[in-house]
């Protein structure tokens, strides 16, 4: 098998068509079209269902497609090793993150990445979506939320308190809440998905169900609102450090809960190596976080 016939497959399935395959690994489509048909011939088997818009993995496709990363991981990994050091990484790295966070904390990384890497190209996914990794092909996925089980590799990079906070603004007007029990009397304003906010409480875990007019799908336009005054709200660390660095935010603490602490996690798909590219990243990120990570709970 030729090992360009198998980039396409790939690349093709995380793209959703051939004529995305052939964009990203710079063929034309005809070119892209013949090296999958090759890649099928030498098989003997029909990977993928085409139409003039899309492809979809047939089942021998999707049995297949294990093997086919594997042995493109193999290859870039084997090229990197060969390759003079001066070269730097090289290839494709497809990253997803949360679009506040990548934002703030991913994009200034890699200006300085491609420019130490010429042969490195980078593609940045920013949603708040849970993406499948695996089935989408991305390299690796930036995230702050609680981990599900799964048989991903999952590497902290940064710690990440929750934080309680206000705006000056209306903590002027309302005051500060001291206690759990009267937080439950403000003006709560919390993410449509968070339905409670996690707290320990004596070592346990006590879940407070936040009562407000205002409810918003995004981190953003959440924090836009707590600065606004229009409210208190809980977020992450890093969802709020500019603004708890400007005074724009500030703490609430309570006396008698902490809010659930969490971390920065770089997810990679299971492999048996983790490549020159990816390493790189995690690695500027990894310093970049540690430069301005909370040394003490907010």
């Amino acid at each position: 098998m030729d090992i360009k016939d198998i980039a396409v497959f790939v690349a093709a399935n995380a793209g959703g068509s051939l004529a995305g395959a052939a964009r990203q690994l710079g063929l034309t489509a005809m070119a892209a079209s013949r090296r999958l048909a090759a890649l099928e011939a030498d098989l003997g088997v029909r990977l993928m269902h085409r139409t003039t818009r899309a492809v979809a993995l047939t089942p021998e496709g999707e049995e297949f497609l294990t093997y086919a990363r594997t042995m493109l991981e193999a290859s870039e990994e084997a090229r990197t090793l060969l390759a003079p050091a001066t070269h730097g990484a090289r290839g494709l790295l497809r990253v997803t993150a949360p679009a506040a966070f990548g934002r703030i904390e991913v994009m200034p990384v890699i200006p300085k990445l491609l420019h130490e890497n010429p042969e490195l190209r980078i593609e940045l996914q920013m949603s708040d979506a849970i993406v499948d990794i695996v089935a989408s092909g991305f390299d690796v996925a930036i995230r702050v939320a609680p981990l599900r089980d799964s048989e991903l590799v999952a590497r902290s990079i940064a710690p990440n308190p929750r934080v309680l906070c206000a705006s000056p603004g209306y903590i002027s007007a309302n005051g500060k809440p001291l206690t759990l029990e009267d937080l439950g009397s403000h003006e709560c304003l919390s993410l449509a998905n968070m339905a409670s906010w996690p707290f320990r409480v004596d070592e346990a875990v006590r879940n407070f169900r936040p009562k407000g007019r205002f409810v918003c799908s995004s981190v953003e336009g959440l924090r836009t609102a707590c600065v606004d005054g229009m409210g208190i709200t809980m977020l992450t660390y890093w969802d709020v450090r500019e603004e708890l660095a400007s005074g724009a935010l500030e703490v609430l603490p309570l006396v008698d809960a902490l809010p659930e602490d969490l971390s920065i996690w770089a997810v990679l798909p299971t492999r048996k190596y983790v490549p020159m590219h990816v390493r790189l990243f995690l690695d500027a990120l990894e310093k970049r976080l540690s430069k301005c990570a909370p040394l003490v709970r907010p």
